[in-house]
């Protein structure tokens, strides 16, 4: 039956953010196609993930089981992509605008030689599709019409709010074993380094604690460690910090680091270049502490704080503490 499939990134069952963001899309989308939204996983785990994606409105959830998927395959996750196109034929094909989602639709794309619209934000369906997308790392948007037999899509990260469906039912689950060779494995995940046990996600944290080349050093970092440790948050750095060696790249927030969409980003020593506000574009709410009052990230916070990051975070540290009896 034709439709509206999903590829879905999943952790153990539990799907992640920017799926989600991707199935809310895709609904809407089924929706005014008046077709049924299916999702595609990867990994005998995914079948544990059939009640969540049910609440978001699937209908489907077909599972690509094979002991070669795992962890990660690009090429031979887009070929059981493929091989759940060739037997359902859908309509549409959506994926997270994810690293791993955009490698995923893209080897799709080149396997079934068809077009993909990328970091989509709107889309109406038609002959052709218009779509609306993010480009120049999210600085303009572009409207384009896309003609392809399957629309391929990717959802910009953070450009739609997670909602589950207002009348969710329980969704199928179907196994599949998907048609792969050996040129499908050539590129493999061979290990994962899991993150230190309690570590927050920069891209899920509700609060993150930015650090720019004001912060001085390495071990200037300590204060904004501890402030968003006492806010249930992660620290996230410029591009300058990780090219210095002060921090690991997978703390950089930016056009090429993490897109983050926290309730509130406060930032500490961040000039505010274009990159790295492409990367927090996604904040809710934006603090920054800056000495220099004419820095651009000022001009763009909803509260700025001109003076020293050092003595300004410590002071709302020592506050923080107070207010609790800590």
């Amino acid at each position: 039956m034709t439709s509206v499939l999903t590829f879905v990134e999943h952790d153990g069952g539990t799907p992640e953010k920017v799926s989600l963001e991707a199935l809310t899309f895709a609904r809407a989308l089924s929706e005014r196609m008046s077709l049924p939204l299916y999702a595609l996983v990867i990994g005998a785990d995914g079948a544990v993930a059939s009640d969540a994606l049910g609440a978001y409105g699937v209908a489907e959830v077909h599972v690509a089981t094979d002991d070669r998927l795992d962890p990660y395959a690009p090429r031979a996750w887009a070929a059981s992509a493929a091989t759940l196109m060739d037997a359902g034929a859908p309509a549409v094909v959506v994926g997270p605008g994810s690293e791993r989602g955009a490698e995923v639709m893209a080897h799709l794309a080149a396997r079934a030689g068809l077009p993909l619209a990328a970091n989509c934000t709107h889309v109406e369906p038609g002959d052709p599709f218009v779509v609306t997308r993010q480009r120049w790392g999210g600085s303009l948007l572009e409207v384009a019409e896309l003609e392809a037999p399957v629309a391929l899509l990717t959802v910009a990260p953070h450009a739609v709010q997670p909602e589950p469906a207002t009348g969710p039912g329980a969704a199928s689950c179907r196994e599949f074993r998907p048609t792969l060779d050996e040129a499908d494995l050539i590129v493999r995940v061979a290990g994962r380094l899991e993150p230190e046990r309690g570590a927050v996600s920069l891209s899920e944290a509700r609060v993150v604690v930015g650090g720019g080349r004001g912060v001085g050093s390495a071990d200037g970092f300590a204060e904004l460690e501890e402030l968003a440790e006492l806010l249930g948050g992660t620290v996230g750095v410029s591009r300058v910090v990780t090219s210095l060696g002060w921090r690991p790249h997978t703390d950089q927030v930016g056009q090429t680091g993490t897109r983050i969409a926290p309730d509130l980003y406060v930032a500490c020593g961040i000039s505010g270049a274009i990159q790295h506000m492409v990367g927090a574009k996604g904040a809710k709410h934006l603090l920054a502490i800056n000495t220099d009052r004419e820095a651009p990230i000022m001009a763009k916070a909803e509260w700025a704080v001109v003076g020293d990051l050092h003595a300004v975070v410590s002071a709302v540290n020592a506050e923080i503490r107070r207010v609790r009896g800590s």
